[in-house]
């Protein structure tokens, strides 16, 4: 399982609006890996921002 997909089921498990940083306390994975594969993740649309620096998945 790429780090993509590991950070997209992290944040669907929240089931709440989450932080990179709480992203990657979840899941094990750095911080830095957390923020390549979000940026990924909102370039396909697959996350989205309810509020500034909080994440979730698109719906």
């Amino acid at each position: 399982m790429e780090n993509k997909d590991k950070v997209l089921t992290t944040i669907k498990k929240a089931g709440k609006p989450v932080s990179a940083g709480q992203v990657a306390e979840m899941s094990g994975i750095d911080r830095k890996e957390v923020d390549k594969a979000m940026k990924t993740l909102k370039e396909n649309a697959d996350i989205i921002s309810p509020k500034r620096c909080y994440w979730e998945a698109r719906k």
